[in-house]
């Protein structure tokens, strides 16, 4: 079993597992140390809890509740790989916690859940303007809906909540440079990383990373339209980590390359002019 740690924060942790355990391994005892979501990617596996036993398929959600033992087995196949939320219990609390939601045991595999977990898989690949932390809660809020049974009733934004949420623009705007996490983000106007990350959706319409994103974008283009610097100089000014990440992502929103975007900023206009034709 290999775990790897993609995500830390204060209040939500994403493991990455990848087990290669087979029928003839012996299973063993282990403990949850947190409230957990860990959504099966690929493989198979039995999970033996509080004398319940269940099997997990591609598309399952693991549920996992602070001190329970339990084991894993893998009498049918080889193998299985899973992402993993880990949820501290003030998270749990303000998504609000229900008696016995947390020790469901397993989700079968369930559209309104798979959705979720391919795009929290996609936003810690980077396929995803989506951040990993805000897929956390959505699976998690969405979760919650489910098992339980209850809708959370839509909320009208106040005028408060509409200062706040602009004002978390303006700060994401301005430190977009930077690595931003929803915590730090929700921080900064006094709320919560679910209700800031629900406000914030609820009044401009994007999420904060996807905001964020969408930011460096646009001073990306500036950049590129207006400066001599190198393209890979361009990515890392605007607060992408990687230059294929911002590569492909700014294809992605523009339609052409970084490269083929500054030509056209510099006046070749065949590349947009042929982007026409194209889609005509």
């Amino acid at each position: 079993m290999t775990a790897t740690t993609i995500l830390q924060c204060e209040s939500l942790s994403v493991i990455d597992y990848r087990c290669n355990a087979g029928p003839a391994d012996v299973p063993f005892v282990e403990l949850h140390d947190s409230f957990s979501l860990s959504y099966v990617r690929k493989g198979s596996f039995g999970y033996r809890i509080r004398g319940e036993m269940f099997e997990l398929v591609a598309g399952s959600i693991m549920v996992g509740h602070p001190g329970d033992e339990y084991m894993c087995t893998h009498d049918h196949v080889y193998g299985d790989e899973c992402l993993s939320f880990h949820l501290a219990p003030v998270l749990v609390d303000t998504l609000g916690d229900r008696s016995g939601l947390w020790r469901t045991g397993c989700v079968p595999p369930l559209p309104e859940l798979m959705v979720l977990g391919e795009l929290a898989q996609a936003a810690a690949e980077g396929r995803s303007d989506v951040g990993l932390d805000e897929a956390g809660v959505l699976l998690t809020t969405r979760f919650i809906e489910v098992v339980s049974g209850r809708q959370r009733k839509p909320s009208e934004a106040r005028t408060r909540d509409h200062r706040r949420a602009v004002e978390a623009a303006l700060w994401l705007d301005a430190n977009s440079h930077e690595p931003v996490a929803l915590e730090n983000a929700a921080s900064e106007v006094g709320l919560s990383s679910f209700h800031f990350l629900r406000l914030f959706a609820e009044v401009l319409g994007v999420t904060p990373h996807q905001y964020v994103v969408r930011s460096r974008l646009r001073h990306a283009a500036r950049l590129l339209a207006d400066d001599t610097r190198s393209i890979t100089d361009v990515a890392y000014e605007v607060g992408f980590g990687d230059l294929s990440n911002f590569v492909r992502t700014f294809h992605r929103a523009a339609g052409v390359s970084p490269r083929s975007f500054r030509q056209a900023a510099k006046g070749n206009r065949k590349i947009f002019q042929d982007r026409l034709v194209c889609s005509l």
